[in-house]
């Protein structure tokens, strides 16, 4: 096999299939990248743990001799990125010899025939639709903080997509708090067969490579088709396929408060402000007692904040709208600063009902097309 790319489309391409390579598989082939010539100057890119998959397809600027060979990922991306602007060679020799030439450099590593790399999903699906990539990326970021590592449930390992003509809606929960985002957009070209609405699950660690690979501008669209047990996404000349989380998502409806007659209403970045203080001291150990946590008092017009550990002590208020009765109440910090940090309107209104239920956040101003849920549960307080 011997191809010519031009550099910067090369690195490009190997960039995104990155993050589907592993070092943790006893398959040697999995550490690296499957390089297919397709006829023409066409070519393909493909990464593989098991459970997650990227492929990029683009065009060389030359395929002299075509091949099929799985070449170590992480070695090639280090030498791509060292190497100078302009045109880079990549040539495979009969002894399995990988040759990378560009310039005057030239380095050699070893590959293993393509025939030896892992056989993929099938890479179709009978339901489909297509979403703004923008939109998606944006759904996603807003509920990341909620899906959880590790669970008992492994449904609460990844987060809850339902599509249907009109909306997009995501969830995750990971016990301490659940984020929910419905968008209104134009949800294109559903293929559902006779249901309407759909519903699936996409394990947390493939979302987070998904956010890296989607675009946040532009008009670009992502097809996404689910087969039985994987989903597969399209765009920009980008496959992404991840194994889909089975089993029946929580009843997460059944678990918003509907009745809290504490409201508070508070500017977004300042009480985030607020937060990031208090975190420097509430994330330090106390003695034999995990972390400290921070303190919220709402009184009157005033929202205040204080933490105290074995360093030191915090304390910041900030004006808000207050309707209800006076409160004091405890939340792990980072939990409620993450729900803060993934809101994303100018005032935020906190709904509470007593020191010993959850905290909810919802935007200060109603807008049906862009909504979002946060629910944090709060911590005892040793007084």
């Amino acid at each position: 096999m011997k191809i010519v790319f031009a550099r910067d489309v090369l690195l490009a391409n190997l960039t995104p299939v990155m993050g589907t390579v592993t070092t943790k598989n006893t398959i040697t082939s999995l550490e690296g990248v499957l390089i297919e010539t397709l006829g023409g100057d066409t070519v393909r890119f493909t990464t593989y743990d098991m459970n997650k998959g990227t492929r990029t397809t683009f065009e060389a600027v030359e395929v002299i001799e075509e091949g099929s060979y799985v070449i170590p990922a992480n070695r090639l991306m280090q030498i791509v990125r060292v190497m100078n602007e302009g045109e880079i060679t990549i040539e495979v020799d009969d002894r399995l010899t990988v040759h990378i030439t560009g310039g005057a450099s030239d380095f050699t590593m070893f590959a293993i025939n393509g025939t030896d790399f892992p056989g993929l999903p099938e890479l179709s699906g009978n339901r489909s639709f297509s979403v703004p990539c923008a939109v998606l990326r944006d759904a996603v970021g807003r509920v990341m903080h909620s899906v959880a590592e590790f669970d008992n449930r492994p449904v609460l390992c990844g987060a809850y997509f339902r599509v249907s003509e009109e909306r997009l809606e995501v969830v995750s929960c990971d016990s301490y708090t659940l984020s929910r985002c419905v968008v209104r957009c134009d949800v294109r070209d559903v293929e559902a067969g006779d249901t309407p609405a759909f519903s699936f699950i996409l394990p947390g660690h493939a979302l987070t490579e998904l956010q890296k690979m989607l675009p946040d501008k532009g008009e670009e669209t992502v097809r996404i088709f689910l087969a039985p047990k994987h989903a597969i996404l399209r765009f920009g000349g980008i496959e992404f396929f991840t194994r889909m989380i089975e089993g029946q998502y929580i009843d997460y409806e059944r678990i918003m408060p509907k009745e809290q007659p504490i409201t508070v209403v508070v500017s977004r970045e300042r009480l985030l402000a607020g937060l990031e203080r208090a975190l420097l001291i509430a994330d330090e150990k106390i003695a034999g007692s995990g972390k400290s946590y921070v303190k919220l008092a709402v009184r009157g017009d005033i929202l205040s904040l204080n933490s105290t550990s074995s360093n030191g002590r915090v304390y910041d208020e900030m004006p808000c709208v207050h309707e209800g009765d006076d409160l004091i109440i405890g939340f792990n910090c980072r939990y409620l600063i993450n729900s803060v940090r993934a809101a994303n309107t100018e005032e935020i209104r906190i709904g509470l009902k007593s020191a010993q239920e959850s905290l909810t956040m919802v935007a200060a101003k109603e807008n049906p097309d862009d909504d979002y849920f946060y629910l944090v549960l709060p911590v005892r307080m040793n007084d």
